[in-house]
């Protein structure tokens, strides 16, 4: 069983899609801790609802980014992680950190990478009136979000749509393929290599594996 820590900073639905999948064994692998950067996130209590181990790390205590991301690898690294997994988690990630963790480490994003990136996406596709959004998991890298696209779901937007309805539709994508990108991490199919996602041995395109129509 492989090993995984979630960091999260928020309400954490998609930590409990993929607590959801590892229960239903879907995800062959065990949650070990979730970390926050918020100790009101109410992620945390899923992770405790669920006997996982729940830790709340405020940056406030630390002098720098690069003083909070070391002992947050010396916290995440107790715990012998597989593979780390960004959901929700809404800090900018030392290089560090980052390259501590290459190749291991998860992120989803609302958007259709490489449209969109950075915080208010679904507020700028409706201001521009799109037609069409999503979201996507991607290996991370030190560009915001700009890492290799693993698998992207896209959802229609409609005339009239406020920002939770565009919210909603993205947010049951995300919970039907993060859980599915995590398990394909822990079966050893993922990998990133020469600055691309790999599954199964062959090279995705900019856009992630294109699921069968």
């Amino acid at each position: 069983m492989k090993n995984i820590v979630v960091l999260i900073s928020g309400n954490g639905s998609n930590l409990q899609a993929i607590i959801d999948a590892c229960e239903q064994k879907k995800i062959n692998g065990t949650i070990r801790a979730v970390f926050s950067n918020k100790a009101d996130a109410f992620g945390l209590e899923r992770a405790r609802d669920a006997g996982i181990a729940a830790h709340a790390l405020g940056a406030s205590q630390f002098a720098s980014r690069e003083a909070f991301d070391r002992e947050l690898v010396q916290e995440i690294d107790a715990y012998a992680p597989d593979v780390v997994v960004l959901a929700g988690y809404m800090r900018i990630l030392s290089p560090a950190f980052v390259a501590h963790y290459a190749g291991r480490l998860l992120n989803i994003h609302p958007s259709l990478l490489p449209k969109y990136p950075g915080l208010h996406t679904h507020r700028q596709v409706l201001d521009n009136g799109d037609e069409e959004h999503g979201t996507s998991v991607h290996f991370v890298t030190d560009e915001l979000d700009g890492g290799p696209v693993i698998l992207q779901a896209k959802v229609p937007v409609f005339a009239g749509d406020s920002e939770e309805d565009v919210t909603a539709r993205v947010q049951a994508q995300e919970h039907a393929i993060y859980p599915l990108v995590v398990s394909w991490f822990v079966d050893d199919r993922l990998e990133m290599r020469d600055g691309a996602a790999w599954l199964d041995g062959a090279r995705l395109p900019p856009q992630g594996h294109a699921a069968e129509e």
